[in-house]
């Protein structure tokens, strides 16, 4: 595998490394591990940043220039999060339209849809949510049960969905629905674009333990949605979801690396100004965590080395997976150890350190060994499926 990048390559480096130092703003900055997307008011902030972003070319830039990108490589893409990581960048607010929804109609979507939410998806001005988990189908998202009945020109639509991140404050959802009930489970099921705004939708609150609430429970109530909001063909809307969740794994990757990563750099700093950066046992934990921090960057390589040659993803997905919410945790763990009882102090609090982003941040790692992926399942599909050990 080659470190060392291009020419070209470390110029548009250089070019993003100093656009963010420029246009970056200071309540901003640093707040990505451990940001909120429950609260109103700092989701238009995001949305604004995302704006932005947009305006200077470094929103969607992996997307066709037909459809607003600019036709960007994976290694463009790479460097980008780099980059965003190391300047303490909020991730992009619209994630799942843009790198989920937006690829998804790219390919199935029709070029009236394409004209109709491409640029909104890219500027955040329409903002997306997804509805696929249900709470009765488990793991199993074939086994959804929302319904969609063809009512001459639109669907009519009932069903309960769960965990449905920024439904509160989106303005459009992706939707799953089952539209023949008689036929095998992963057939019979379509994709629908769905108005949050449309009468018959009612968003209800998942209260997290950070006392967030960036969850949802979506009820719809006989929802009327038009016919040409449907994505693909009528009964084949599991292909068209196959698209969307191959992207999702994609995002998940990079935005897990870009939150270590601003965690990590805060944590330094943290370290410093507790006086502690001369304490051995503290270096140590320190390195550490830093070296964890570049071996996940070192075998994002890999995986990006194997796909540019021509592979596909291989182990590395998992692999990254475990390491990374393990060293999330840990990271977690040993910036409440240094804190002490401030670690508990919460956000608005004068003498909470980061503004209470690390009370925050030891609460939400507490979820890291179970989102995309719990370690018990990572760590068995590793063994079974890459080691060939014995089935437990």
């Amino acid at each position: 595998m080659d470190f060392d990048f291009t020419e070209a390559q470390e110029s548009f480096r250089k070019e993003v490394r100093s656009w963010l130092e420029r246009n970056l703003p200071d309540d901003l900055r640093g707040k990505a591990f451990a940001a909120s997307r429950a609260d109103r008011d700092e989701v238009a902030r995001l949305r604004w940043w995302q704006k932005r972003m947009y305006e200077a070319g470094y929103v969607g830039m992996d997307w066709p220039r037909e459809f607003g990108g600019r036709g960007a490589s994976l290694i463009e893409m790479v460097l980008l999060y780099q980059e965003m990581g190391r300047a303490e960048s909020p991730q992009i607010v619209n994630r799942g339209g843009v790198s989920m929804l937006g690829p998804t109609l790219m390919k199935h979507g029709t070029p009236a849809q394409q004209q109709r939410f491409l640029k909104h998806i890219l500027t955040a001005d329409e903002m997306w949510c997804q509805g696929f988990s249900e709470p009765n189908a488990g793991s199993d998202l074939a086994n959804l049960q929302t319904r969609a009945v063809r009512d001459g020109d639109h669907y009519v639509v009932n069903g309960q969905k769960v965990w449905t991140s920024m439904g509160h404050v989106a303005d459009w959802c992706f939707l799953l629905v089952r539209t023949d009930p008689a036929a095998a489970k992963h057939k019979g099921i379509s994709f629908l674009l769905v108005d949050m705004t449309t009468p018959g939708i009612t968003v209800r609150p998942l209260r997290q333990i950070t006392g967030e609430a960036e969850f949802n429970e979506t009820f719809f109530d006989n929802v009327r949605v038009p016919v040409e909001n449907l994505v693909g063909t009528e009964n084949e809307g599991w292909g068209v979801a196959i698209t969307t969740l191959a992207h999702e794994r994609d995002v998940l990757t990079h935005i897990r690396h870009i939150s270590l990563r601003n965690a990590l750099h805060r944590f330094i700093t943290l370290v410093k100004d507790q006086g502690k950066a001369s304490d051995p046992i503290v270096r140590q934990k320190v390195a550490h965590l830093y070296i964890a921090e570049q071996a996940l960057q070192l075998n994002g390589y890999r995986g990006l080395t194997n796909i540019m040659r021509g592979g596909h993803p291989g182990p590395e997905g998992s692999t990254a997976k475990l390491l990374w919410s393990q060293t999330d945790v840990e990271l977690a763990q040993t910036a409440t150890e240094i804190l002490g009882p401030y670690s508990q102090l919460e956000h608005g609090t004068p003498w909470a350190p980061d503004d209470g982003q690390w009370e925050f941040y030891e609460l939400l790692a507490r979820g890291s060994g179970i989102r995309a992926g719990t370690t018990e399942i990572l760590k068995n599909i590793l063994g079974e499926r890459v080691l060939g050990l014995p089935k437990d």
